[in-house]
């Protein structure tokens, strides 16, 4: 019986490959459909917006902090795919008790590289994962190195204000975005305040659209507050989503890049 060892150590054994898979995180909802697995598929969270039709088809199963146990139950599933931080560890230990779970554990690109093959070998697509690994690693090599990098903070969440520290993921985009982390010295989320940013020397101030939907209004009524520090709009998801989405990273970065060098002119 062939064997899978996943991003935290454990090992799952599988008889055959999977005909019935529930995936509890969004970013390898979107991975598990751009590799064609349409009718593996039976179970989604209801943050696994992408992609659309799949949201509006597949059976939900609650949020990926508050599963409704007795529908993935009902769902019979040979595989679920979890994450080590985005789901509930007692949720998950119950879970695989009764089914093979196979955990993710991404804090940066490589870790994203190495869960993309791992889920394409666990489901019969190794071809399509490694042809979608290589183009990522393409895109991300021809970004160019940048020497002077703005002191950045990359909010997450308002009252309180939250930030993302080294060992997340997102620092991981920001240094490949060609940003300097002023956090980096701190772990996970963790609470900030408007005085830290100036004590800081803060001198771009990233808003995510997620989780917290940063809008224009946000820059209108913190830029009062925080002069000569330039405060932009970024795409939440291309800092956060670490499957197929990973291929327009890149461009999107380079194109922030531009923006913000422009505002300064």
């Amino acid at each position: 019986m062939p064997s899978f060892t996943d991003q935290t150590g454990r090992t799952i054994l599988l008889e055959k490959i999977p005909g019935r898979i529930v995936s509890l995180v969004p970013s390898q909802t979107e991975l598990l459909y751009y590799l064609g697995l349409e009718k593996e598929v039976v179970g989604i969270t209801k943050f696994c917006v992408h992609p659309a039709e799949w949201f509006q088809s597949k059976t939900r199963v609650g949020g990926t902090k508050q599963l409704h146990m007795q529908t993935i139950k009902q769902l019979q599933p040979d595989l679920i795919i979890a994450n080590k931080e985005e789901n509930v560890k007692e949720q998950i230990e119950e879970l695989e008790k009764e089914y093979p779970v196979w955990i993710s554990d991404v804090n940066d690109l490589n870790d994203a590289l190495q869960m993309i093959l791992a889920i394409g070998g666990i489901t019969g697509k190794a071809t399509e994962a490694k042809n979608l690994a290589t183009t990522i690693e393409n895109q991300y090599d021809k970004l160019p190195i940048l020497y002077t990098k703005p002191r950045t903070c990359y909010l997450i969440w308002q009252q309180p204000y939250m930030t993302v520290g080294s060992d997340t993921f997102i620092n991981d985009m920001l240094q490949w975005a060609g940003f300097e982390n002023i956090f980096a010295s701190r772990s996970r989320y963790p609470v900030i305040t408007i005085e830290e940013l100036l004590t800081l020397d803060c001198e771009l101030l990233l808003l995510s659209s997620e989780p917290y939907p940063f809008s224009q209004k946000h820059i209108a009524a913190l830029q009062p507050l925080l002069p000569g520090i330039k405060i932009v709009l970024a795409d939440g998801e291309l800092f956060s989503w670490y499957s197929s989405r990973l291929q327009y990273a890149p461009d999107y970065f380079e194109q922030l890049q531009q923006r913000i060098k422009a505002a300064s002119c």
